[in-house]
């Protein structure tokens, strides 16, 4: 690709952006920043895309920029939000700033000779600022209006719980942002998802009005499921890029259990893959969908990004132990080491003696079944796996003897939810 704008348009990864934007991105070097949220210590893999957009400008050339916003992190950001955020303290929201700032350090260079990335804080020029000389040469630039139009601040006026002044304010201080950059850096573009839009023209025309110059905006589609499933969401909740969070063995089943619909999609997204690999990629999930080819590429590439790629070879190994078929003949240290991030349960010792434990109860105890009714149905229709043998007997009893060295049970739902049972005692 020539350009990082058309690595953006064919990773499918433009919504919209404003006009000229090609052009800009076709120099050698552009200064351009996205904002990321501390309302957490962690990012999530919703957060992954702007992150990648980021890498990828910095790969062209360009300096890329992450606000981490300590100021407006105060207020809290209303677009796509129905419900007003509680409010963190200072110490909270500095303490999720340095764990943010950790995680943007695995994809962005801040030492790359020429164009090094930067994390800044807007806490350094929001907090010190008064209300009337903010009102002044800041508020009065925009219309009630104006704000009133924008998608975040209309939706909330229509729902029952409106918008508190707090947050209609958002707008404005997201504003001053990217003025602030401009001068500072000469920040030109800002990136954001779909639902950013609102806020990066305020940027572009508070710019246009103070500084007589054109700055621009490019926002990216927000990523869904191909079954319309919120991306990242999952029954467990949330998967975060904090291993303390989300364990790097349940981050690769996140990915490897992703949509055949998605695969090709979230290559482009997620990964480094050149255009060629993925549409190969892409071809092996029409032609051989049972092989999850797409999905095992994936589930490595973006867990080594994330959490290096001695935890994805673990992680990829522990997999394929999952499915395998002589998990039996395993010592008990090496199940343990291979299974180490797999939810788990212990099992008192007396449950196992004379002649077992109930497979049924077996089950419940793991919470593989929120009932014994829904158990029964699972082991019935052959979806219930002992230490990766099939069971089809309800009424079937595991002793120890059954067990992996006499300690260890790995139980499997279906293809994809496992845990792992600990003798104990």
């Amino acid at each position: 690709m020539s350009s990082v704008y058309e690595e953006f348009a064919w990773r499918g990864m433009i919504y919209d952006g404003t006009d000229g934007l090609a052009e800009l991105l076709a120099r050698p070097r552009v200064s351009a920043y996205i904002g990321f949220d501390p309302t957490a210590s962690s990012l999530h893999v919703g957060s992954l895309l702007p992150v990648m957009a980021l890498a990828r400008l910095q790969r062209f050339g360009h300096l890329p920029i992450a606000i981490v916003g300590g100021g407006t992190g105060m207020i809290g950001d209303p677009s796509g939000k129905s419900q007003e955020r509680l409010l963190l303290a200072p110490e909270q929201i500095e303490a999720n700033l340095a764990g943010i700032r950790g995680q943007l350090g695995r994809f962005l260079d801040f030492e790359r000779a020429g164009n090094p990335a930067r994390v800044v804080n807007n806490a350094e020029w929001l907090a010190g600022l008064d209300l009337l000389g903010f009102l002044r040469d800041t508020g009065k630039y925009f219309t009630v209006n104006y704000l009133l139009q924008k998608e975040s601040v209309s939706r909330r006026l229509a729902s029952e719980e409106g918008i508190s002044f707090t947050e209609f304010s958002y707008l404005l201080l997201q504003a001053r942002d990217f003025l602030e950059l401009f001068d500072r850096y000469g920040c030109t573009l800002q990136l954001g998802g779909s639902d950013q839009w609102g806020n990066i023209t305020a940027g572009i025309d508070l710019i246009r009005r103070l500084r007589a110059q054109r700055a621009h905006g490019l926002v990216m589609p927000l990523v869904t499921t191909a079954s319309g499933v919120k991306f990242g969401k999952t029954e467990a909740g949330t998967i975060w890029l904090d291993a303390g969070r989300t364990s790097p063995f349940r981050f690769y089943q996140f990915w490897l259990n992703a949509d055949d619909r998605d695969a090709a999609t979230y290559l482009k997204y997620f990964t480094f893959l050149e255009r060629s690999a993925i549409e190969t990629l892409a071809r092996s999930t029409v032609e051989a969908p049972e092989r999850r080819e797409a999905q095992r590429v994936l589930a490595r590439e973006v867990t080594a990004a994330v959490h290096g790629a001695e935890q994805a070879a673990r992680a990829e190994h522990a997999s394929s132990l999952l499915f395998g078929e002589d998990i039996a003949r395993l010592s008990v240290d090496e199940v343990l080491a291979v299974f180490d991030d797999v939810p788990s349960t212990e099992l008192p010792s007396a449950a196992v003696a004379g002649e077992g434990i109930g497979l049924l109860e077996l089950i419940a105890r793991a919470q593989l079944a929120s009932s014994r009714g829904e158990a029964r149905r699972l082991i019935e229709s052959g979806g219930v796996y002992v230490n990766n043998r099939r069971m089809g007997d309800p009424q079937a009893r595991l002793t120890r003897e059954s067990a992996i060295g006499g300690r260890l049970f790995v139980l499997r739902r279906g293809a994809r939810r496992q845990h792992l049972v600990k003798i104990v005692g």
